[in-house]
């Protein structure tokens, strides 16, 4: 019990520092766009970059913080049905949607791998005018999914735990 603790706190804190990593990439984003906007409309020189480079920054951040989102419990959720619920009951069911969570995980992975490996081996690039190459963004999708999959198996192994003994997992 004491190595599976250690696991989720280590899946916890990999989380929690990812996503707290990857909220500077919004700085990032900020000042590409004021960038963007200031030549555009100031000196009339608009560039051709800075729209895909600030996509490609919102795509990294939202895509790589799903699991830091899905530890602090601020995705999406039936309220209307777990607002009636006790914990316990709310464990539960976490633990059978669960299942069906990991099966679209797992499907994302698998064919945001295959996407991206194509894209790797096509030297796929952006049908835009800058045309930059997008290999990278679209292998960003599994390794976000991958991420988002270890945090959901330490918040299932927590539901498992409290469905079955009616106490939280502390870690």
């Amino acid at each position: 019990m004491r190595m599976l603790r250690s696991i989720i706190r280590t899946v916890d804190t990999i989380s929690e520092r990812l996503g707290k990593i990857l909220s500077f990439l919004i700085f990032g984003m900020t000042a590409v766009l004021v960038y963007e906007v200031v030549v555009r409309y100031a000196f009339n020189a608009p560039t051709i970059w800075a729209h895909e480079t600030s996509i490609f920054f919102w795509g990294y951040c939202g895509v790589l913080a799903g699991a830091y989102t899905l530890k602090h419990h601020a995705h999406i959720n039936v309220d209307i049905l777990y607002s009636r619920l006790s914990p316990r009951r709310e464990a539960i069911l976490d633990v059978v949607t669960g299942f069906l969570f990991f099966f679209i995980i797992a499907l994302i992975i698998y064919e945001g791998w295959k996407m991206g490996m194509v894209a790797l081996a096509t030297h796929e690039h952006s049908p835009t005018p800058w045309s930059p190459p997008i290999a990278h963004f679209k292998l960003v999708l599994p390794v976000g999914a991958t991420l988002l999959l270890v945090q959901g198996l330490a918040n299932w192994v927590r539901s498992l735990y409290l469905a079955v003994t009616n106490k939280e997992l502390s870690v």
